[in-house]
């Protein structure tokens, strides 16, 4: 070991005196996702080779046994039994989850005051050796780290990502590869979503029909839910996780600092477990487990037996699992069945709710009762807040913030998982080669943008926001590739929105840290979303100069575009300021570097229409999550997406009535006013029920009823042939969503796209 230093010693003298280029080394910019709170760049590099050795004591196995085992199995590279490198117990650090890693030209040293801070600390010396380390195709005989101090630790204490196995099961290797990815990435919570209407996934001994018949529908839906009429495959689909498998699982979890938190449903979602036991439901009547995607009127009564049922579910459970959490759903519960159920309606009575809103309080807090008795806590979604928040309840904040909120005033545990910018099955791209996939639109830039701190929380209440967690929903994921590509680079985002401090986050530099990042994924065998290449397109208008700007986040690129409408080649016109529009117009465009194009084709059609760069006001504000270009966006020629609802040429209001006013400068000659709405009603999404428009001063003087539609985008043609400067435009939300429909109960979403005036 001396020797070693010596040796080590000379490295650093004779780094000194290096070249510029070893200057430039030393100044490179980090490439450990999620970024550090603080790292220092120092002179001189600590060089692994086989003379290296590693101590480390009990109190820091699994960080040790990983990054032993990790430099061993990822190269030829063989540790000695020394200090070289060494893992040092530090009281001193605050956080039970920070470290700091010391790389000196002689040693290298990992503080921290828990196991789980080291681990973390591993994690980023291994984004610190070369990729090929993680599938041991690593063939030199050593390694030159840069040396640098770095101190850390995470922003939250919950940072998770979810994982639905009822639609699409995976294998226990996929269960593991993607732990492995969390622990990586500096992410401590794993949400298994266990049960479903389409598959019920996890043994439980007791109750052998569970796996018999809960565990296995008939066949699934092909295509999308949206598509009329269903179509299906006719095969067969199933089967569940052994309780020897669930335990494996949650040791290997554990052997990666990540802890794991089942989700068993109710009491909705309820249909698998139901088609195994009727006598669970409140018709009695036997049901087959769900074939298609969505919210089924099949739920849990409210008697006695059902209560047994679940408590005995839950004692297997808890027995399995050592989490502090057992996730209990409460989502899209539909009350239809409660409303004509005897028994419901005696619980009411008897217990003297109001309604069945307090029925599901009543249901949720008798489950939680019991799950105390038992040590553990409940976590439900954000419906769980309906008729009264169960007293010790955390709540998982889906459908916006707004629940958040509610139960932080409350003085209740939330953990952030928005819609708008933590599902993962929604749309990343515009690509219309991109993957079926549920709906709406959520690139990687707006998951790293994500605040998961609402501002309408005062200093007080910010203590109950745990963190945040990425949600993959795989109605439409039946492989664990697909479940990757929607995952990642997603997944790499959140884990910074989640770990990182605010003032270390700069998405162009989380970019440039991405494209070297993909480099490792592709040694672990990841799929992964490559859309670092693609460009993003905006209409900017001044006065009466309308011109369209294009960018890309990567740097060092150029942007070549055609108006053609032939595909960019490298010998196309390079975008070097916005495009004058004067007329309707394609432009094309993509990402190249010297020698080749980069990225896919990037196309943007814009309809010069007579409200192009005009004024619009709007009396509503649109939802925070679906604000899009803002009203600007409704009149700027491009339309949005037919799938991708979400993306930023749609404005999404939600249960609001909503006037528009169109400025158009001057009077001017009008003969059609084209819009459209989209009506996903499996997103809640509703066409309005009928449009008003008018042209004269005092408004709004027509109205005309919207056709009811089955499909994805309904169109709406005004014709006008006016004289006129304004227009008007009133949309009434179609209201409350019936019975037996998606988000029943809860008001409809309004989404709009282009106002097209001709």
């Amino acid at each position: 070991m001396y020797i070693k230093k010596i040796v080590a010693l000379s490295v650093f003298i004779s780094f000194l005196f290096s070249c510029k280029s070893e200057e430039h080394r030393t100044t490179k910019i980090s490439q450990i996702i999620p970024t550090p709170s603080t790292q220092t760049i120092n002179p001189g590099y600590f060089v692994l080779n086989n003379d290296v050795g590693i101590t480390y004591d009990d109190n820091f196995k699994t960080s040790g046994d990983f990054l032993q085992n990790f430099i061993e199995t990822g190269s030829s590279i063989t540790l000695e039994n020394n200090d070289d490198i060494t893992f040092v117990l530090d009281n001193s650090i605050e956080h039970n989850e920070g470290y700091v890693l010391d790389i000196k030209p002689y040693e290298i040293r990992i503080r921290a005051k828990t196991d789980r801070g080291a681990f973390y600390a591993v994690q980023t010396l291994r984004q610190l050796l070369p990729p090929e380390f993680e599938n041991n195709t690593f063939s030199e005989e050593t390694v030159s780290i840069q040396c640098m101090t770095i101190t850390d630790a995470p922003q939250f204490s919950y940072r998770g990502m979810h994982l639905d196995v009822g639609r699409h099961m995976f294998s226990v290797d996929f269960i593991k590869k993607y732990i492995d990815a969390l622990a990586m990435l500096k992410m401590n919570t794993f949400h298994w979503h266990l049960t479903e209407d389409q598959g019920w996934r996890i043994e439980i001994k007791k109750y052998p029909k569970l796996q018999e018949v809960a565990a296995f529908r008939d066949e699934t839906l092909i295509g999308h839910y949206s598509d009329q009429p269903h179509q299906f495959d006719g095969k067969r689909y199933g089967g569940f996780y052994t309780q020897a498998e669930i335990k494996d699982i949650i040791a290997y979890a554990q052997s990666r600092q990540v802890t794991v938190i089942p989700e068993i449903e109710l009491p909705g979602h309820a249909q698998a477990a139901i088609a195994a036991y009727p006598n669970l439901g409140c018709t009695g009547e036997q049901v087959d487990v769900a074939t298609k995607w969505g919210v089924f009127e099949h739920i849990y009564c409210s008697k006695d037996e059902t209560f047994e049922f679940l408590e005995d579910v839950l004692d297997e459970v808890v027995a399995l699992f050592p989490s502090e959490y057992i996730h209990i759903g409460g989502d899209e519960a539909p009350k239809t069945q409660w409303k004509s159920c005897n028994k419901c309606q005696e619980r009411i009575q008897s217990e003297g709710l109001k309604d069945e809103h307090e029925l599901q309080n009543y249901f949720i807090t008798r489950i939680e009762a019991y799950l105390n008795s038992k040590g553990k806590q409940i976590i439900g979604w954000d419906e769980i807040l309906e008729g009264g928040l169960a007293p010790n309840a955390t709540v998982m904040s889906w459908r916006g913030i707004k629940g958040a909120v509610e139960a932080a005033k409350q003085k209740h545990n939330v953990v952030m998982t928005p819609t708008s910018h933590c599902y993962f099955d929604y749309y990343q791209s515009t690509n219309p080669d991109e993957p079926t996939a549920i709906g709406g639109f959520l690139p990687l830039e707006k998951v790293y943008s994500f605040n998961p701190i609402p501002e309408e929380l005062n200093e007080d209440e910010v203590q109950y926001v745990l963190g945040a967690q990425g949600n993959i929903w795989t109605e439409y994921m039946p492989t664990s590739d697909q479940v990757e590509y929607m995952a990642f680079p997603r997944m790499l985002a959140m884990s910074e929105v989640v770990w990182s401090k605010d003032e270390n986050k700069n998405y162009i530099d989380f970019t440039k840290r991405v494209e070297l990042f993909n480099q490792r994924l592709d040694m672990l065998d990841i799929n992964y979303a490559n859309h670092l290449y693609e460009i993003s397109g905006e209409l900017i208008s001044e006065g009466d100069t309308t011109a369209y700007a294009l960018a890309t986040t990567t740097d060092n690129k150029t942007i070549r575009y055609t108006l053609d409408n032939s595909e960019p080649n490298v010998s196309s016109e390079v975008y070097k300021t916005p495009i004058p529009i004067t007329e309707s117009q394609t432009i094309k465009a993509a990402v190249f570097n010297s020698e080749k194009r980069l990225g896919s084709t990037f196309s943007e059609t814009i309809n010069y229409h007579k409200a192009v760069g005009k004024t619009i006001t709007i009396n509503k504000i649109p939802h925070k999550s679906y604000s899009g270009s803002g009203p600007e966006g409704l009149i700027n020629g491009i339309s949005g997406s037919d799938s991708r609802y979400g993306d930023k040429e749609w404005l999404g209001f939600w249960g609001e009535d909503i006037a528009i006013t169109i400025d158009l400068g001057e009077d001017t000659d009008v003969k059609s006013i084209k819009t459209r709405f989209h009506n996903g009603k499996g997103q809640w999404i509703y066409a309005p029920k009928e449009i008003e428009f008018g042209f004269s001063a005092h408004g709004i003087d027509s109205k005309a009823d919207i056709p009811t539609s089955e499909k994805n985008i309904v169109d709406v043609i005004i014709k006008a042939n006016v004289n006129t400067r304004y227009i008007y435009i009133k949309l009434s939300n179609y209201g409350i969503i019936p019975d037996g429909n998606q988000g029943a109960g809860n008001k409809a979403w309004t989404f709009i796209d282009e106002i097209i005036v001709n």
